[in-house]
């Protein structure tokens, strides 16, 4: 009738599957909770306080939905401190043997 396998094994290698799976329930039910480990601070690295204050006036604009003059003027700045545009180029970059005030035109 059955090939190979007996209707008693079927049943017992079912009941203990349904163990092994009731223990992992219990187990996973019974253990506590570990807390989430915390978020790691922001790195802060020391700035001077015009930095400071751009930084706390960005924070501002970044929870405003109209236009501010203030902001965009912190945003013009932000984005001139991240491209180095307000430090002078060194003589290799704008071409040694050009004159100042030879360049690319905008």
């Amino acid at each position: 009738m059955l090939h190979g396998t007996s209707r008693t094994a079927k049943i017992a290698g079912v009941a203990a599957l349904a163990g092994l799976m009731m223990t992992v329930a219990i187990v996973a039910a019974v253990q506590p909770d570990e807390p989430a480990p915390a978020p790691a601070p922001p790195l802060v690295l020391p700035a001077d306080e015009g930095e400071a204050r751009l930084a706390r006036e960005l924070n501002r604009c970044a929870s405003l939905t109209m236009p501010d003059s203030g902001c965009e003027a912190a945003w013009a700045t932000n984005r001139r401190r991240f491209f180095r545009q307000d430090e002078p180029a060194p003589a290799t970059e704008r071409g040694g043997d050009m004159a100042p005030d030879e360049g690319v035109r905008p």
